[in-house]
């Protein structure tokens, strides 16, 4: 369940769990890492799992009728699904899912975050970082499907099942969700540092 946040009192001053606040950052790190895979089926994810409750705190989404909203989402993911195991329109996938990145990766941290209560400030603060690592999570994918001319099938269905799996942890086990979003996000540093390495070579060649 997406943790709640316990406010603990200080004298004229409340401070937030440490513990709660880190188990926080770790789902809105799976969840933007999960919008770095895939744009819409990670909406879809998360609402089969917590119920139109939580597309209630998605801002955008809120002012959309659940049914209508389960239609697009679920036509977006197949989509999604379909048209990444096809070479044209793959392309045509990748550029939706680059723009779309920062946005879902954005509404999903905040989403997180209404869910666990949190200040104005820290939702937006995380809102804001969740949809930057979403779109350096889409962005390095892309450059890996041009710099190696395509991915093979097994690795695009592992981005498939890994995009639910991030949510699920998300919701359910956050920690196990954010230790894999880390290992992404260093993974994502390791090729910008490759990438500066081969076109220094390559200007030398």
């Amino acid at each position: 369940m997406i943790p709640q946040v316990y406010i603990i009192e200080m004298g004229s001053r409340t401070v937030i769990s440490l513990s709660l606040m880190l188990e926080i950052v770790l789902a809105v790190l799976a969840v933007s890492a999960a919008a770095g895979m895939r744009s819409v089926l990670p909406l879809l994810t998360i609402g089969c799992l917590a119920g139109s409750s939580l597309w209630s705190k998605v801002p955008i989404l809120e002012h959309i009728s659940p049914p209508i909203l389960s239609g697009i989402l679920v036509a977006g993911s197949l989509f999604e699904l379909l048209a990444s195991k096809n070479r044209v329109s793959i392309r045509i996938a990748q550029i939706l899912e680059l723009t779309l990145s920062p946005l879902v990766g954005g509404l999903l941290g905040v989403s997180i975050a209404r869910a666990a209560d949190l200040s104005d400030e820290l939702i937006w603060l995380l809102g804001i970082v969740s949809g930057l690592l979403a779109f350096v999570l889409q962005l390095v994918q892309v450059g890996w499907f041009y710099r190696l001319r395509g991915l093979p099938m097994w690795v695009i269905l592992s981005q498939d099942l890994l995009c639910v799996l991030l949510v699920i942890f998300a919701v359910n086990a956050p920690h196990h969700g954010g230790i894999i979003a880390l290992f992404l996000f260093w993974f994502a540093i390791r090729s910008a540092s490759e990438w500066r390495k081969w076109s220094r070579s390559s200007l030398k060649d």
